[in-house]
Formats: structure tokens, sequence, C-alpha cells
């Protein structure tokens, strides 16, 4: 490890906190969310979403996405929260989770934001009510706190078989 003379740190820590992470932010409800940037292959508008019968309950439909049939998902169904109709604000964050194309309807995306790892903190047993099993962890911001989704997680092996079934 070498030492900066002149302000005497240590470099390899120096490095550690410019670390920065870039995440989408969005919000359901009133919390704010992230995730890798790197797992987000498009935001759309929403669209007209083709309902299919018996589809789990936090399967809202599906959607012709340039030719592929795309199962979308209702955050707020996911995390227990009431229905909320779709207004302006409304977004469909199109990720791949296992080789699986799924959208995820959120109440809005805010932004694309870079913050340093070592403001990452693990997350609490349970945060906003949510289990802690598919959350990353907590970033530390400025005024606010944002829960990071590990998206791999988030949907158990029965429930991706489900998807690939809609």
């Amino acid at each position: 490890m070498s030492v900066d003379i002149e302000h005497g740190v240590e470099l390899e820590e120096k490095e550690k906190d410019q670390e920065l992470i870039q995440l989408v932010t969005f919000s359901i409800g009133e919390e704010e969310f992230g995730v890798n940037i790197l797992q987000v292959q498009e935001i759309i508008r929403t669209m007209d979403i083709t309902r299919v019968p018996r589809a789990p309950e936090f399967v809202e439909g599906v959607i012709n996405l340039r030719g592929k049939v795309i199962p979308i998902v209702d955050m707020r169904s996911r995390f227990g929260l009431a229905h909320k109709e779709h207004d302006k604000y409304t977004r469909i964050i199109v990720i791949e989770i296992d080789m699986i194309i799924v959208g995820f309807v959120v109440d809005s995306v805010s932004e694309v934001l870079r913050i340093p790892a070592n403001s990452v903190q693990p997350p609490p047993p349970v945060v906003a009510g949510m289990d802690s099993d598919y959350i990353d962890g907590v970033g530390k911001l400025e005024d606010r706190l944002l829960i990071l989704l590990d998206l791999d997680s988030l949907l158990d092996n029965e429930e991706k078989e489900a998807l690939t079934a809609v």
C-alpha cells in the first residue's frame, strides 16, 4: 500500500472512496429505490398491458415491445402496497433477470445517479416493511436514503418460472 506524502492518506483507501456506483433511481409509494444501471435495458412509458388469465398476482400482464412479449410486474403489488392507477409519471423499467426480460412498473423514475460505494450500508433486517432478502443495501445521500434492490433476488425461482410461463 502506498501513501500520498502530501496529504498523508493511504492511496488505496482514497481510491476506494472514489469508487462510484451508477444507479437508476425510482419511486414506489413514498420510498425511493435504486438499481444498478447495468441491469437496466431501457425505461419506457406505460403502454397497453394485456391481462393474462391465471397469471401470478404480482404480474400485471404482458406488453409487446418491438415484437417481444414481455411480462410486466407491478412493483406496488410485489411490495404489498395499494394499487395506484398509472399516470403521466408511471414508467416501466425493462431489465433482464436470469435470461428473462421483465418490465417493472414503478410510480416514477427519478434520475441516473452516481454514489460512492462506501456510502452504501448493509440493509437492516426490515426496510420500509419489506423483506431484506432482495435489498442490496441502503445508500446514504446528503438528504435522503436510497434502498438498493438486488434484482436477481427480487423474484424467487418459482416466480421466475411463472414469468416464463406467462
